[in-house]
């Protein structure tokens, strides 16, 4: 039995914790992100909605998630920007459809395809 993992004793030392310090540290930067993007959709969804606009575009790509994500569309917009929506309906590729510019009460937008 190694006498230095006994039961009271401690795993980790000073010297191992300054030798793996950048790893620590990028795990924590790491984590933090994840903690501020979670905390900015939930943010985004609270936030009331405050116009809805009815817009032009068109279909280019789909990709199929796996699992209960749907499809995630690539749209270009009339002044050629380019768009991301989930959605779980069909649309046909190259197809012309209208879509909806969503801006919320603290300044986000998104789009959605209309229900």
């Amino acid at each position: 039995m190694n006498p230095g993992w006994g039961f009271m004793s401690m795993p980790w030392t000073y010297a191992g914790l300054k030798r793996n310090a950048l790893g620590l540290v990028i795990s924590g930067c790491f984590f933090a992100m994840l903690f501020a993007l979670a905390r900015n959709d939930w943010a985004n969804d609270a936030s009331p909605i405050r116009t809805v606009e009815a817009i032009d575009a068109t279909v280019k790509s789909a990709q199929w998630g796996k699992g209960s994500h749907g499809t995630i569309y690539v749209l270009f917009l009339e002044n050629g920007s380019p768009v991301l929506i989930n959605d779980d309906r069909p649309h046909l590729i190259d197809s012309h459809v209208s879509i909806e510019r969503v801006t919320r009460d603290n300044g986000f937008i998104f789009y959605r395809f209309p229900e």
